[in-house]
């Protein structure tokens, strides 16, 4: 692959990945090896949604490469016209995982996502017990929230993804995704407010 397509892919501004990404998907469909720019942008990402969904690292690093291989395979046939190539992604990870949990019947905790992933400086005690004090707070509140909740945060957050990119995974309208997104990040605010 060539490396100025690679390294373009990670040091671009947004818009500019944005207007490549046009360009960087053409040249997938007709050499798939140029799909590796794609790959780079997203691979972060993904991962850690699917972390956030399954129960090892292993496990979702192998999803991770399932999705981009059905995503190559499915190329020629993705259009552009309403739905971004980020939420076309994702919403092949977000099925792949639910045809996975169909037949597995597992339920993965929220802290499963790795704590490399959420990185921490070298703190004091009192700084790193405040902080761990607070993930289990988060980690209680995720506990007691819907699948499809759970679900909404963590494509924003883990993804990344937009509010239109989450409502174009999940089959909703934006407004309704924005909505609940917001009223689910409220109430976390309020728990956090009562805890302090």
């Amino acid at each position: 692959m060539n490396e100025r397509l690679v390294s373009s892919a990670e040091g671009l501004s947004v818009k500019d990945d944005e207007e490549n990404e046009v360009v960087w998907i053409e040249a997938a469909r007709e050499n798939p090896a140029a799909f590796e720019p794609l790959y780079v942008r997203y691979r972060t990402r993904l991962y850690r949604y699917l972390r956030t969904r399954l129960t090892s690292d292993e496990d979702a690093a192998d999803v991770t490469h399932q999705v981009f291989l059905i995503a190559l395979d499915a190329l020629p046939k993705y259009q552009q016209c309403g739905l971004p190539f980020a939420a076309w992604l994702f919403r092949i990870a977000h099925h792949t995982v639910i045809n996975i949990n169909r037949r597995q019947r597992s339920v993965v905790s929220w802290d499963a996502l790795p704590d490399t992933l959420q990185p921490l400086d070298d703190q004091n005690p009192e700084s790193l017990a405040l902080h761990q004090e607070a993930l289990m707070q988060l980690r209680m509140w995720l506990a007691k929230l819907k699948a499809d909740q759970r679900e909404l945060l963590a494509l924003r957050f883990a993804a990344e993804l937009t509010v239109p990119q989450i409502a174009a995974v999940v089959g909703k309208k934006p407004e309704a995704t924005k909505k609940q997104l917001s009223r689910l990040l409220q109430s976390y605010k309020e728990l956090r407010s009562h805890a302090y």
